[in-house]
């Protein structure tokens, strides 16, 4: 008698119908065991970063559910795009929004009706709008994805009131699995993602934050047209982003940039809607090179092969920089991300924050502007930085992908400079009675002839002059870093004028020394047509044959009128120029092959490939290094920056941390998080300094079993009684002692 084989269960199925439908061969870090979660019936959370597969964790499951799975997304764009890879990947995936006539909406709701779409893409605010949710309810949801799900939180970058209103689906379908996904949430934006979508002992997914195959740099902004011109040229077979402040510059500089021959359009949101429409879709469709756009192009764009992103004006958080550079390299392939950085656009920004009405909003934003003007002008490692402010800890003294660890900046004895600096501030002060600006300070250690130094008579200081050995800019940078370092203050009365801080009276009195960074001082010191220093994640391949096969690409994408990637890859494309499949068995090999794609576009592309050995040799490369999983590591080593300096400083001379946040103005966990870089890095510091024997109890009881550094669990563990500083604090201590522990 016949064995009866039992059916696969649905997350059994998912392997096979990876490579089956969408082409590849293994998962992810963390994509199986989130989609086994989902399938479970469990709430999840899924925080990966940018091109990590967020998307594939709602969408290869659809595949294997009895019903539909319903994504929430909040742009049409986004939604379009995915359906358009869906489709072309064989995917039954359908979307509704208001691009689409009445017929045609109605044709959709018919099929839906008929059960013939797994997946449904459809906007927050329609999905909760008039008789929408009853229909919903006839068409067997089975799961809900809410995509980009930090816009649920005030203190996210980008806080959509109408994703508030999700909640109330809970209610509609009790029963239904929800699953949040987004690739930038910092702890609070996390536990707000929580409470507000109502989610039930959810399972939470925390990847690291690392991009290994981004590059960073920051270079003072001299000329930004000139630089970003230069930086586009020397890359002329890559599209890429730039990202402006206002509209009104998005424009110009993609006008001067088509004015010397690039393929460039402007994006942003004042725009007529078709106009923009269009300059989106050229760039999608690789028939511009280059876009100039507000912060309202972006979220979701699934573009795979942008190659780099470019900042002309400072962010106004670290969370929209993260999410914008992660707009770079989404295929694994190496990319630059380039941040043209002036001290005149913290002051632009900082006036536009005086027009906040509400408080709370302006005290939120300029926590956020001050962190990330921290990140422009810190000296240290922009990859540690970024994985340190999403509560993620960069485990190497270099990670060879940035700006100062590739080309460490020179350090030198500023101690006679940092002492006139100090002097003259004071005795400003002294003579006049109030304080002034960093450019004033600096022309009156320059000796300067300005009207200002003329009407208050600061030609008679015994400062006036005493720096004419160096130019006016190099004072400037120097007071920068007395700021950083928690020398000197800055008032925030709109007007930026500078006093000593506590440490600086106090530097100057006892006569320390002081070791400082050389800054960046000119744009000719810092290159921007320099190529690419991140190489994590290159494929090494034919690239004549590449070029061709991009080509190729590009013809079947416009006949099927999609973009170029929704056909194939770049990186499928560089699998096939390096290992020349001739049959349809090879090529299902190359990552990206699915049956369908098989169909639709083998036999194209095995006879360019034929034709292409006929007239070329075979070309043979080094084999390809497997990517290294992303770890969260707590541990760190290596010096402190100037930022954490000057808080362990204040620390030390027995100011308490809400004093040290106070004076800074730095939210709390700031300064817990500065000084458990420092017990990190060596400092002897107490434990009981920071909590008391009852707390570090509950905390012990708390962490006991717990694996990993995700502290999201241990906070709602313990009603939110602690916090996350306190428990870093104690989290690091505990590792400290370990390994102090540890015989060598």
């Amino acid at each position: 008698m016949k064995a009866i084989v039992p059916p696969l269960s649905p997350a059994a199925q998912l392997p096979s119908l990876l490579k089956q439908v969408f082409g590849y061969d293994s998962f992810r870090p963390l994509q199986q065991e989130i989609m086994a979660a989902t399938l479970d019936g469990l709430d999840t959370v899924a925080i990966l970063p940018t091109g990590a597969g967020k998307s594939l964790c709602y969408q290869l499951p659809a595949l294997v559910r009895d019903g539909l799975t319903v994504v929430v997304s909040p742009l049409i764009a986004l939604m379009k795009d995915q359906v358009d890879q869906l489709r072309a990947a064989g995917v039954a995936a359908t979307y509704l929004n208001s691009t689409l006539d009445g017929t045609e909406q109605r044709a959709r709701q018919t099929d839906l009706d008929e059960g013939k779409y797994r997946l449904l893409y459809v906007a927050p605010e329609r999905l909760l709008a008039g008789d929408f949710p009853k229909k919903l309810a006839g068409w067997k949801v089975a799961a809900i994805a809410v995509d980009e799900a930090h816009c649920i939180s005030e203190w996210g970058h980008d806080f959509r009131p109408e994703y508030r209103q999700l909640a109330t689906l809970r209610e509609r379908f009790p029963g239904v699995p929800f699953i949040a996904l987004t690739a930038t949430a910092t702890p609070r934006v996390r536990e707000d993602i929580l409470s507000q979508l109502r989610l039930r002992e959810p399972r939470i997914f925390i990847s690291s934050f690392n991009r290994p195959n981004l590059s960073y740099r920051v270079i003072p902004k001299g000329k930004p047209i000139r630089q970003v011109w230069e930086f586009v040229s020397a890359r002329p077979h890559d599209a890429g982003i730039v990202y402006c402040q206002s509209r009104k510059s998005t424009e110009s500089l993609a006008a001067a940039l088509r004015a010397e021959g690039l393929s460039a359009v402007a994006y942003h949101a004042g725009m007529d809607a078709n106009e923009r429409s269009k300059n989106q879709d050229a760039f999608l469709r690789d028939e511009a090179r280059v876009v100039c756009a507000t912060v309202a192009f972006g979220m979701g764009i699934n573009k795979s092969n942008v190659r780099w992103v470019i900042h002309a004006d400072l962010p106004k958080n670290v969370e929209g920089y993260y999410q914008e550079t992660g707009r770079a390299g989404r295929d694994g392939l190496p990319a630059d991300c380039l941040l043209l950085y002036s001290r005149g656009d913290v002051m632009k920004q900082l006036k536009f924050l005086d027009e906040i009405s509400d408080e709370q909003a302006r005290a939120i934003a300029r926590s956020q502007l001050d962190q990330m003007t921290e990140y422009a002008e810190d000296e240290g490692c922009r990859r540690a930085y970024l994985l340190g402010y999403f509560g993620d800890v960069w485990p190497h003294d270099n990670c060879g992908g940035c700006d100062a660890c590739l080309s460490p900046r020179e350090t030198y004895d500023a101690t006679v400079e940092c002492r006139k600096f100090l002097s003259c501030v004071f005795r400003i002060r002294q003579l006049s009675g109030f304080t002034t600006g960093l450019q004033h300070v600096a022309d009156v250690l320059a000796g300067g002839n300005t009207e200002k130094i003329r009407r208050w008579k600061h030609e008679t200081l015994s400062t006036y002059g005493i720096g004419r050995d160096k130019p006016r800019t190099d004072w400037v940078a120097l007071g920068r870093q007395l700021l950083r370092m928690g020398l000197l203050q800055q008032s925030q009365d709109g007007f930026s004028t500078l006093s000593l801080a506590h440490e600086g009276l106090a530097a100057l009195k006892d006569g320390r020394d002081f070791t400082l960074t050389r800054p960046p001082v000119s744009v000719r010191d810092n290159p921007v047509s320099a190529t690419a220093v991140a190489k994590a994640g290159a494929i090494p391949c034919d690239e004549a044959l590449f070029a061709a096969l991009r080509a190729l690409r590009k013809e079947l994408a416009d006949a099927r009128d999609v973009p170029s990637y929704v056909v194939f890859s770049d990186v499928t494309l560089r699998h096939m120029a390096r290992s020349y499949p001739v049959d349809d068995a090879a090529l299902l090999q190359i990552p990206g092959v699915g049956d369908k794609k098989l169909a639709d576009f083998g036999q194209p592309i095995l006879q360019a490939i034929a034709a292409w050995l006929a007239d070329h040799a075979r070309q043979s490369f080094p084999a390809l290094r497997p990517a290294a999983a992303p770890a969260r590591k707590m541990q760190a080593e290596g010096a402190l920056n100037g930022t954490a300096l000057a808080t362990l400083e204040r620390f030390r001379a027995g100011i308490s941390i809400d004093g040290i946040a106070s004076e800074r103005g730095l939210t709390v966990t700031t300064i817990e998080g500065h000084l458990a870089r420092a017990v990190e890095s060596g400092e002897k510091l107490d434990g009981r300094s920071f909590y008391t024997s009852r707390e570090e109890q509950e905390m012990r009881g708390a962490f006991a079993g717990h694996e990993g550094p995700a502290l999201l669990p241990i906070y709602e563990k313990l009603g939110g009684r602690i916090s996350y500083g306190k428990l870093r604090l104690f989290l690091t201590f505990e590792t400290a002692g370990k390994s102090a522990a540890t015989p060598a």
